[in-house]
């Protein structure tokens, strides 16, 4: 007899479609997931609290809330004392397709975004893309110069002073924090950040640095720094800006 092995990770499969929700199920086993399936908003949140999954497939259409709803009460938990993990990884299912939807569940917190019909492959190489980012996100707390930034908590402060940062602005410091000599580029951001494929015309990581540089320092803004025509970095005390970007 072969020996039994562990599950990959835990997979909550949220989808109204009893077909599709079945499909993507019978997939994830098959390729040594743990798949939980939700037929609703309600079922996905209660799973989420029950059985603590490692990812969230989020369709939008549900019959009983929308499934941005269901993303957003997700990121709005306040950390360990929250019913749901904020951190969890929400990968999105949906028919809809345009830049507007996309960026609009991105802003709302999704790490991922898949439009229908989709290869069940693609799904399960995104599952695993996004289990990567996590793995790599829950290293613990980092510090750069006078910037603290708790991974688990969620919390940031300069000098001592806490920093209300959005969710996407908190992991845009994050992924600055994780190595603070090194210039990320545009694309490196979207993609890790967003979890765009490619960079389009979206000026949305230009307006999270901007917003993340002013609340960082109200006065000068100087963290952020805009490295012109490459990406951004972040630096640990007055340093000029060396992009026209502040």
């Amino acid at each position: 007899m072969l020996p039994r092995r562990e599950p990959e990770a835990t997979v909550v499969v949220c989808d109204d479609d009893a077909s599709t929700l079945e499909l993507l199920c019978d997939h994830l086993e098959a390729d040594r997931f743990r798949a939980l399936p939700a037929p609703t908003a309600a079922d996905a949140l209660r799973l989420c609290h029950f059985k603590q999954p490692d990812v969230l497939l989020l369709d939008l259409n549900l019959p009983d809330a929308p499934g941005l709803d269901v993303l957003r009460e997700i990121r709005a938990c306040e950390g360990l004392t929250g019913h749901y993990d904020p951190e969890l990884p929400v990968i999105v299912l949906s028919g809809r397709g345009t830049d507007a939807d996309r960026l609009r569940g991105f802003d709302c917190g999704a790490d991922d975004y898949v439009v229908k019909p989709f290869a069940i492959q693609e799904v399960v190489v995104r599952i695993r893309a996004v289990l990567r980012r996590r793995d790599g996100r829950r290293a613990g707390p980092l510090r750069v110069g006078e910037i603290f930034v708790d991974t688990v908590r969620r919390e940031a402060s300069v000098g001592g002073r806490p920093v209300r940062l959005a969710n996407k602005e908190f992991s845009l410091l994050r992924a600055l924090a994780a190595e603070p000599t090194r210039v990320f580029t545009k694309s490196e951001l979207l993609r890790d950040v967003w979890g765009f494929r490619s960079m389009g015309r979206t000026r949305t990581l230009d307006s999270h640095a901007s917003r993340l540089r002013r609340k960082l320092d109200p006065e000068s803004g100087r963290y952020v720094v805009n490295c012109w025509g490459v990406g951004y970095r972040l630096i640990d005390g007055p340093e000029e800006d060396v992009g026209p970007d502040r």
